[in-house]
């Protein structure tokens, strides 16, 4: 079936549905994804929550959906764009296609579409809302975007939940963790405790951790604020690390600032320089918004990382506390693992602050 992709500032894009979701209008903020593979994670990474995802790469879809590369149980795009779309699979562990599942979900794609023209468009223009619709018109209120602080309740467990038995006992305060970072940690001999986004901090404190991991998600981190006093108590006492969203909210919590960037950084391909380690990794990306790097002075914060691609901040360390941030995904999935060191320094974090109390900063 016939249909359209209309951007904010008037483009238009036609393709054909692949899908059977083609009478619902979708809608939500523009983005793409760069890498060759990767769209399972993709599309069930809780960071992508109502946003309409462009797949750069030619053909999508042709090893289809197995059941070992979930990020959450379900898919959290309001839509997908692509060039092609294999209608079949050819993988051995493949359970159903991606056309398949994105039916069962009730996700509209549509094919066909001059993709790099239209990741020219939002490299120039920025990312902004979006609408799919069967319509040639669309409608001004299907640009409504839906709330950044609604998306991470929506995404964030709404239950305490625990995995593995290790020596370490990690709480993972859920913003819209990926699968891949639980598993990270229990290769690495950790109990896990998953808690809700908006876990007050005695409730924390009581389940006794040796370390906190604040995970990703999706939105503006300043549209967090009620969650910051509970994030600054949790870097006082315990040896914490935070990725992606987790780690703009460190920054925010110790008195630094966040910006939005024109088309985020988003994709398996982006090269980040660590300054303590004096090498360059390869990382996977998906985030808007980054900490302004002059607003770091006076919170004890130092950057380590920074995108070799624009200059701008991709993690922190910290003068006082045993704080390590990261703007990109250490757990990779999709994309390359170099950053899984990550998770090595901060378990040795961990075993090294046993019982210590912090002076504050």
């Amino acid at each position: 079936m016939e249909g359209y992709l209309h951007l904010k500032n008037g483009a238009k894009y036609k393709g054909t549905f692949q899908t059977k979701a083609v009478n619902q209008t979708a809608s939500g903020e523009i983005v793409f994804f760069t890498g060759m593979t990767g769209y399972q994670e993709v599309l069930t990474d809780p960071s992508y929550k109502d946003q309409i995802i462009v797949f750069t790469y030619p053909l999508i879809g042709n090893y289809g959906i197995n059941n070992e590369d979930f990020e959450s149980k379900k898919p959290h795009v309001a839509g997908v764009v692509v060039y092609e779309a294999n209608k079949d699979a050819f993988h051995y562990q493949s359970q159903h296609s991606l056309l398949e599942y994105l039916d069962k979900w009730n996700i509209p794609l549509i094919s066909h579409v001059d993709t790099r023209a239209i990741v020219k468009n939002i490299r120039q223009a920025g990312s902004m809302p979006a609408v799919l619709t069967t319509e040639e018109m669309p409608r001004k209120e299907d640009f409504s975007l839906i709330k950044d602080t609604k998306k991470v309740a929506k995404v964030s467990e709404s239950d305490l939940q625990q995995y593995g038995n290790g020596d370490h006992h990690i709480v993972l305060v859920d913003f819209g963790k990926k699968e891949s970072m639980v598993d990270c940690l229990l290769e690495r001999g950790c109990k896990v405790t998953v808690v809700p986004y908006n876990t007050e901090f005695e409730n924390i404190q009581n389940l006794a951790p040796n370390g906190i991991l604040l995970s990703n998600g999706p939105g503006d981190p300043k549209e967090l604020k009620e969650v910051l006093p509970t994030v600054q108590a949790l870097i006082q006492h315990y040896p914490t690390l935070g990725i992606c969203l987790g780690h703009q909210l460190a920054a925010l919590a110790l008195g630094a600032e966040t910006s939005k960037l024109s088309f985020g950084h988003r994709g398996a391909n982006h090269p980040v320089m660590d300054k303590k380690n004096q090498k360059v990794i390869m990382s996977s990306q998906n985030h808007s918004y980054v900490v302004v790097e002059d607003s770091l002075k006076n919170t004890g914060c130092t950057a380590r990382f920074y995108n070799l691609h624009d200059g701008s901040v991709e993690g922190l360390s910290h003068d006082i506390y045993p704080l390590q941030t990261v703007q990109f995904h250490p757990e990779a999935n999709p994309g390359p693992a170099e950053g899984q060191y990550i998770f090595d320094e901060f378990i040795e974090n961990v075993k090294a602050n046993y019982g210590r109390v912090f002076a504050h900063a």
